[in-house]
């Protein structure tokens, strides 16, 4: 787990819904810059307001996909902001881009990377 500092930006596009039908509904960006792929916790603005998130960048190997993209789950957030542009800002990185066998092991994977993610933010106030 490595802090870093990265902020990249882009406009909300529809993606398969493939992560609201997991239970962590994201909003995806295309990527314009290359990032090291993996799960990073993040902060996202919308509509002027930082919100504390999970952020994958990568292709979704347990899927099949090619495209590398951003995917970003607002934690406490269930507005559709697609047709926004939001900012995303890197904070700390959990782990790598990894390929799961099934969907129910990707799933209890992001339990704990949305509760690491929550576990940073409780621990730091006003980030």
């Amino acid at each position: 787990m490595k802090n870093v500092s990265y902020l990249f930006w882009g406009k909300v596009k529809k993606g398969k819904g493939r992560g609201k039908d997991l239970g962590f509904p994201t909003a995806n960006i295309a990527l314009h810059k290359e990032i090291s792929e993996g799960v990073y916790v993040s902060q996202t603005k919308v509509k002027g307001t930082w919100h504390p998130s999970l952020t994958f960048i990568g292709a979704a190997k347990t899927f099949g996909e090619k495209e590398v993209q951003a995917e970003t789950y607002l934690l406490s957030f269930n507005t559709s902001i697609y047709g926004n542009t939001i900012s995303i800002k890197l904070l700390k990185k959990l782990r790598g881009n990894k390929k799961f066998s099934t969907g129910s092991e990707l799933v209890k994977q992001m339990k704990e990377d949305e509760k690491e993610a929550r576990k940073y933010f409780s621990q730091r106030e006003g980030v």
